[in-house]
């Protein structure tokens, strides 16, 4: 179990390094294609400063862009003991506790560190959970929390980003200024290098960012198995949404892969690229696991 949980987060900041790396010789190329070498630091610059506004304010735009309303013990006491106790077992803060009203058996956690997080369900999932799957599903977002996921996936989010601002102004320069460039410089190879580089790019970098995404929801369910110590309550509750689906009413593709499950419905173009690895396999993974716990 500890080796499977070194092994994930090792391979997260890998894709997350190979990321950064795309990211630069995309700039460099930009940079060729532009004529202006500093444009590859402004680029990383830029990407820097992205990362750290969507780091500050992600959490918050997440959770009200959900419609997730904060609660107290005494509105759900269940809910809040199971928090409270993983809190204590995992020996984080207690984080604000939201619930959305939503049919759909979901979940997530946010915030920028365990002091300043929260986590959310939907009313479905209150529903349709026993307590050992409740507490399997939370020790799940809990994990995510205690691993920094949200740093990692807004690190991913905010490089993801640049790169389309990069590829859409590459194009309009390649479209619109294709003729000067031919005649100032001569160098009709960085102008189709930079079309190429336009239309790949951020499919590349949607890629990566799901590979991140992906890396870290497989490191979350070790994480929660450990600390309940039953892996099978949490595959019990994957097998559950695979039964009634994990679909919500509100489709926002920026925060999907915050959930446990995507919220996407399946005929969803954002279900293309989906942030989450299949579910059967989670519960593959997790089986496995009982023997280690």
């Amino acid at each position: 179990m500890y080796n499977q949980i070194s092994a994930n987060k090792r391979k997260s900041w890998l894709v997350v390094i190979v990321f950064v790396a795309f990211v630069a010789a995309l700039g460099w190329l930009f940079g060729k294609f532009t004529g202006s070498p500093s444009v590859t630091i402004a680029v990383l610059i830029g990407a820097v400063v992205y990362a750290f506004i969507m780091y500050f304010a992600g959490s918050r735009l997440s959770l009200a862009v959900n419609g997730a309303k904060e609660i107290q013990k005494s509105d759900n006491p269940r809910l809040w003991r199971t928090v409270e106790n993983l809190s204590i077992t995992d020996g984080l803060p207690m984080p604000r506790v939201f619930i959305m009203n939503d049919p759909a058996p979901n979940a997530f956690a946010t915030g920028r560190n365990p002091s300043k997080s929260a986590v959310c369900v939907t009313q479905g999932l209150l529903d349709i959970m026993n307590d050992t799957e409740l507490e399997g599903v939370l020790a799940h977002e809990m994990g995510h929390v205690k691993n920094y996921d949200m740093r990692v996936s807004m690190i991913a989010f905010a490089l993801s980003a640049v790169v389309s601002v990069i590829a859409d102004v590459m194009l309009r320069l390649a479209w619109f200024g294709g003729e000067d460039r031919e005649n100032n410089n001569n160098n009709q190879i960085f102008v189709i290098l930079g079309i190429v580089a336009a239309i790949v790019a951020p499919i590349i970098a949607a890629l990566i960012q799901l590979a991140v995404s992906r890396r870290r929801e497989y490191l979350a369910d070790a994480t929660g198995a450990l600390t309940t110590r039953y892996p099978e309550g949490l595959a019990s509750a994957l097998e559950k949404i695979v039964q009634t689906g994990s679909a919500t009413k509100i489709q926002n593709t920026a925060t999907a892969h915050f959930f446990f499950a995507s919220p996407l419905k399946k005929h969803s173009i954002g279900n293309l690229f989906s942030t989450h690895p299949p579910i059967q396999d989670r519960i593959k993974r997790l089986r496995g696991m009982e023997t280690q716990v």
